[in-house]
């Protein structure tokens, strides 16, 4: 037989594009268009509806970027079409690649009662005519600039209302009345369905070539000037090839609804919530018209959005969940960076969305659900499991640039040994359409298929919202059970990993973190977001502990509503991209300024709490914040001077800074060259190598400016030796030492500081930053051969080997840490660096002929001009200390000390503490009160040396028992009780004590 697929192909390719899809609306009349651009912000929809309208033509401009424009549009249904689905087809000036990031609608009712969105890949919306035939709707159109465009990472002002351009940026092509023809629906996904399916058969396999006859001959019936009346014929001759059933053997795809919302990214968290609104009025309407569809969306802060701004929406959405159809997801606040944000913060992630979810639907969430984040953090096996979830879902480590995740399907092991059962999608994407090749890959390239016969696949437009269309769940039901291809079946996610789990009776396991080798850049873009983000998680933990404080010992009112308000605000800018610092201008002056408002409030709470503990008085009484350094722990006692002190000499046109533990030679251009450790003898830094040396580098990378550094970064480096000004000075007997540099297009002042009894030089850098396509590091040659690096994470802390010998280790060329990173010898001696703001570092091993050096450098600030032209310029505080001697103890008290200072505050009462905790490597990481309002005390505590430990936790106040409840401080069966603790490795538990 003579080869005619390509024939066959073209042909129903063609028909299907330009006869078949075109005839799923036959007859068509134009509505009546009326329309109110807004001259500001959005408003209320009952506001909306009762604007005043001017006539508005279809093929008329529209919509300057974010604005807001309201259509009404009326129209008449001819008689003849009486008993036939009657649609209004809109189109506001759609690009269909554009779904989510362009304008989008949402259609009313006249009563406001919302029907559905209006997007390019979903523009039509059912109508009820009344019984004179009048039909009447109102669209709420948001005009959202493109900005991830054809050709994307261009820099651009649209990021921000007070830059964008007034110019109106789409064209209304025509709001009409149509008749749907539902059998030419039906035809054009058979025809879809089995074209896409015959390209992922085998070339001259019999299925493919039935297929393709298949189609021959129903085209071969279709009338292409009567698609409406000789459709039925031609789904009548592929009903056999689409009748006939998959392989027992072939791979099983749990299909769930799905639209990725990000809370802010290329819009402003005011865009976001109306794209809630918009999706979620249309999952609801899918919902109702496919009996068989299950939705999933994630973020408690979503479902918060809906029920504040649009409750109407809201009853919609908790009918569904209590139907068992619409599902919440994730069990977190929002969908959340999971690298930078402290322990405490995941914490709340979980129980702020947990606690939603069970007070407005009566459910738990079983799984973490993060198909986006950029990276995730080793600890987060242990803290799911004690927050009591069973599953994790992500699928964005399939982004990585060089190494191909070996799993699908695995148990992740954390750094405390804690296992979490977690599946990637093999189909490599959160915004299914459920095309051929799609679900061929799947089943393709699913890892685990000697073991293992099934994958979940989220389904539907996400990113900048959309959902589902009724195209998907039509080609799911065609697939449900074909011959060819894996059979798809709408699931419960729950459902799935219930299933995958007991077929997987062995799983692979894979150890640490589960490092994104892109988008490394996030660790350090939008400096300010990520400072500001981590003084508000300090400031909101030490609010709680005073707060508690004063309520125990002093009955004061704990300020629950406040906290959780604060808390929630920090929750959201922990949005994986908003912390990361990948969102438009717009959300960055937002986030900053909420944030800034954040730090202030919960400030305001210690200050008030701290007060009354102290009393009136004149005292000088320190709090102490924390369960590490001086002080009375978690309390305060009165300020007790100090014998010990610094001597700053001059020396080799430098000068050299010493106290008892350290000795320090900054050079005349204010390099360190020398930092003894006075014990040992040591000297951390390398004959000839000086550290605290600032580099600049060039800064470009192939895309995903603000997202990604790539490799060759290195290749173009210029050292900041140069230094404008230097000067040195004792001030209360501490040694300082002020450095003034200038370059390029900014200039930056460092003060260095050595304080009497501190084996930490400080290191307090103001930058003036206007660079662009720039990085600005701070290098550290150390005197130390380490095998690895310790890098803080949530609860402990990462081993990071230093060599690459592989390419997994070559691609981990810049890592993450909190507080501290240490390099430290197999005897001990140790080097760690602290910060109060960064979290992107890298390390390099370099042997110059016997003596091998150790060298890490921290990442202070970028310059990506896409999505924010103007990131980081400004002002910014940035502050490193450089600890001589360290080890993992040291290293972790350093750090927590730098973020959480002493407060002195006068006054005549030294405060107890409500609980001491002892034990060597035990830290307390909160105290606060119950979430359950109680009145018991919540303390939380973890081991943070990477050792079993023992110790023991004190109390107080008059109480009625102590016990372990979970990480979001649930009950456990069988609780460990009473005030000793043995502690494994990085092992977090979380207490619960009962005031008596």
């Amino acid at each position: 037989m003579h080869e005619e697929t390509s024939l066959t192909v073209g042909r129903v390719n063609r028909v299907l594009t330009e006869r078949v899809r075109p005839a799923i609306h036959s007859s068509r009349v134009p509505l009546e268009i009326a329309a109110h651009q807004l001259p500001g912000e959005p408003i209320a929809p009952a506001e909306g509806l009762a604007l005043e309208f001017a006539p508005f033509t279809a093929g008329s401009m529209w919509g300057p970027a974010w604005s807001t424009t309201w259509f009404r549009v009326r129209g008449s249904v001819p008689a003849e079409w009486s008993g036939r689905r009657i649609e209004a087809l809109i189109d506001l000036g759609f690009d269909v690649n554009m779904t989510g990031f362009q304008c989008e609608a949402l259609a009313y009712r006249p009563d406001g009662t919302p029907l559905k969105s209006i997007n390019p890949r979903n523009q039509w919306v059912a109508v009820e005519a009344e019984p004179d035939g009048a039909v009447e709707f109102y669209l709420e159109g948001a005009a959202n600039p493109v900005l991830l465009d054809y050709h994307p990472f261009l820099p651009t002002q649209e990021g921000d209302v007070q830059t964008s351009s007034p110019e109106p940026l789409y064209r209304v092509r025509h709001m009409d009345l149509a008749v749907f023809e539902p059998e030419v629906f039906e035809l054009s996904l058979d025809l879809e369905v089995l074209i896409e399916l015959q390209a992922e058969l085998p070339e001259t396999s019999p299925r493919r070539m039935r297929i393709l006859q298949a189609l021959d001959d129903a085209l071969d019936v279709l009338d292409l000037q009567h698609i409406v009346e000789t459709a039925p014929d031609a789904r009548a001759r592929l009903a056999d090839v689409l009748a006939s059933p998959a392989d027992a053997s072939a791979h099983r795809i749990a299909a769930i609804g799905h639209a990725h919302i990000d809370s802010a990214w290329l819009w402003p968290v005011r865009e976001t919530i109306r794209k809630v609104a918009r999706t979620t009025s249309s999952m609801t309407t899918l919902i109702d018209e496919q009996p068989d569809f299950l939705y999933g969306m994630s973020s408690a802060q979503q479902y918060a959005w809906i029920k504040e701004h649009r409750p109407e929406v809201f009853a919609r959405v908790k009918d569904a969940v209590e139907a068992g159809r619409f599902l919440p997801l994730g069990g977190m606040w929002v969908e959340s960076d999971t690298v930078m944000p402290t322990g405490e913060s995941l914490v709340r992630q979980f129980s702020h969305g947990q606690r939603f979810f069970e007070c407005e639907f009566g459910i738990r969430s079983k799984g973490v659900w993060l198909p986006d984040s950029f990276g995730y953090s080793p600890a987060l096996p242990q803290l799911m499991r004690r927050a009591g979830f069973e599953w994790f879902f992500t699928q964005k480590i399939s982004w990585n640039q060089r190494n191909v995740f070996p799993h699908h399907s695995f148990l992740w092991e954390g750094i405390d040994g804690s296992r979490m059962f977690t599946h990637f999608p093999p189909m490599d994407t959160y915004n299914s359409q459920l095309s051929g090749s799609e679900v061929a890959k799947a089943s393709r390239q699913f890892k685990e298929n000697r073991v293992a016969t099934m994958s979940i696949a989220p389904v539907g437009w996400g990113d900048g919202g959309g959902g589902t269309t009724r195209e998907m769940t039509g080609k799911a039901a065609r697939i449900a059970d074909l011959e060819g291809s894996a059979k798809v079946e709408w699931k419960h996610p729950d459902a799935f990993f219930a299933d995958a789990r007991a077929e997987l009776t062995d799983p692979a396991v894979w150890v640490g973190e589960l490092y994104l080798e892109l988008h490394r850049g996030t660790l350090t873009s939008q400096h300010a977001t990520k400072a500001l983000h981590r003084w508000a998680e300090q400031a909101l933990i030490e609010a709680e502990l005073w707060a508690a404080t004063a309520t125990v010992q002093l009955g004061a009112e704990y300020p629950h509503d406040e906290l959780d308000r604060l808390w929630q605000t920090v929750l959201l800018h922990e949005f994986h991209d908003i912390l990361p610092g990948t969102s438009i201008a717009w959300v960055h002056r937002e986030a900053v300024e909420a944030l800034t408002e954040v730090l202030s409030d919960a400030e305001d709470l210690s200050v008030v709490a701290r007060r009354a503990l102290a009393g009136e008085g004149e005292r000088e009484l320190v709090f102490t914040p924390t369960s590490v350094g001086g002080g009375r722990a978690l309390g305060a006692v009165e300020a007790v001077g100090s014998d010990a002190s610094v001597t700053l000499t001059e020396e080799n046109g430098g000068h050299r800074l010493e106290n008892d533990l350290v000795s320090v030679l900054i050079s005349a251009d204010g390099l360190i060259v020398s930092a003894v450790d006075r014990a040992s003898g040591r000297d951390a830094i390398p004959p000839g190598k000086p550290a605290n040396l600032f580099q600049l580098h060039q800064d470009f990378p192939n895309m995903w400016d603000a997202w990604d550094i790539d490799r060759y970064y290195r290749n173009r480096v210029g050292d900041l030796t140069a230094a404008t000004a230097v000067t040195a000075s004792l001030i209360g007997g501490t040694a300082v030492v002020t450095v003034e540099r200038e370059f390029s297009q900014s200039r930056l002042t460092q003060t260095i500081i050595l304080a009497p009894e501190a084996r930490t030089v400080l290191l307090r850098n103001e930058i003036d930053w206007h660079e662009t396509e720039k990085l600005l590091k701070l290098a550290f040659p150390l005197d130390v051969f380490a095998r690895e690096t310790l890098a803080e994470t949530q609860f402990g802390f990462q081993r990071r080997v230093t060599h690459v010998n592989t390419s997994w280790e070559a691609a981990k060329f810049e890592t993450s840490m909190h507080r501290f990173v240490l390099a430290q010898e197999d005897d001990g001696f140790g080097v760690a660096l602290v910060n109060d703001s960064i979290y992107g570092y890298d390390t390099s091993r370099d042997v110059d002929g016997d003596d091998a050096t150790t060298t890490i450098r921290l990442s202070l600030l970028r310059a990506p001009r896409f999505p924010d032209p103007e990131t980081d310029h400004g002002h910014h505080e940035i502050e490193v200390g450089l600890v001589i001697g360290a080890d993992a103890a040291v290293a972790t008290a350093e750090g927590i000390r730098l973020n959480a200072l002493p407060t002195v505050v006068r006054g005549a009462n030294e405060v107890e503490p409500l609980v001491t905790v002892t034990g060597t490597g035990i830290v307390v990481s909160s105290v606060k009160l119950a979430d359950d309002r109680s009145g018991d005390v919540i303390v939380r505590v973890y081991e943070s040396l990477g050792r079993r430990t023992t110790g023991s936790v004190s109390v107080g106040f008059e109480h009625t028992g102590i016990r372990e409840v979970s990480l979001i401080e649930d009950e456990l069966e069988s609780p460990r009780t009473g005030g000793d603790l043995a502690l494994k490795p990085f092992e977090v538990r979380t207490l619960r004590i009962a005031r008596g």
